[in-house]
């Protein structure tokens, strides 16, 4: 069985902002999957589904951002899962706006939900799913930045970028890490400019 996590804040007032590209990305994972993440368990919003053959929960937790790891500790003891069958997506400051890096481990970087997480986890061995939002402008608060909507092409790419880890999200659980890690990077306009 895999677990699924989309980090973002619950509230009409987080949708669409940068911080919210986990919940954003699952419900695209949903949109692929033919269901939605609405069902009420353990404090989340789940659907139940599968990946190919792989039984699979989808799940937002309904904390904020910076206390995810009770959700996710929450959900892998209750499900007896092993680290590599948990998967988390979420945003990266520290990569370009819709660019995706899949990840099999690693440190929780500047971001507090996923610091959260392995504090709660005591580990970092379990798979990742990174979307890139930007870096904040130096003259803006991170907390701003985080909490902003990108408009215009930064939106587009956004977008994109969503949609993307969305389907390496269903390559890593059909697949493997290595497979989805061949998505790292890859955008279709920068492809198009290289033909």
């Amino acid at each position: 069985m895999k677990l699924i996590f989309g980090l973002g804040n619950p509230g009409v007032q987080y949708a669409q902002t940068r911080h919210n590209a986990g919940f954003m990305a699952l419900d695209a994972l949903a949109a692929l999957l033919r269901t939605e993440v609405q069902q009420q368990k353990r404090g989340a919003l789940v659907a139940q589904t599968h990946i190919g053959n792989e039984k699979t929960l989808l799940i937002k937790p309904q904390t904020f951002m910076n206390n995810s790891g009770s959700c996710v500790l929450d959900f892998a003891a209750y499900y007896k899962v092993e680290l590599a069958d948990i998967v988390v997506l979420y945003d990266d400051i520290d990569l370009p706006v819709g660019i995706v890096r899949v990840r099999a481990k690693g440190g929780p970087g500047t971001h507090n939900g996923m610091r959260d997480i392995v504090a709660h986890l005591g580990e970092t061995a379990f798979p990742r799913v990174r979307i890139g939002v930007g870096a904040k402008p130096p003259q803006w608060d991170l907390v701003d930045h985080v909490l902003g909507k990108p408009t215009g092409e930064d939106w587009e790419r956004f977008v994109e970028g969503v949609e993307r880890a969305a389907r390496a999200t269903v390559c890593l659980v059909e697949h493997g890490v290595e497979a989805a890690q061949q998505l790292n990077g890859k955008e279709p306009h920068e492809a198009n400019k290289q033909e």
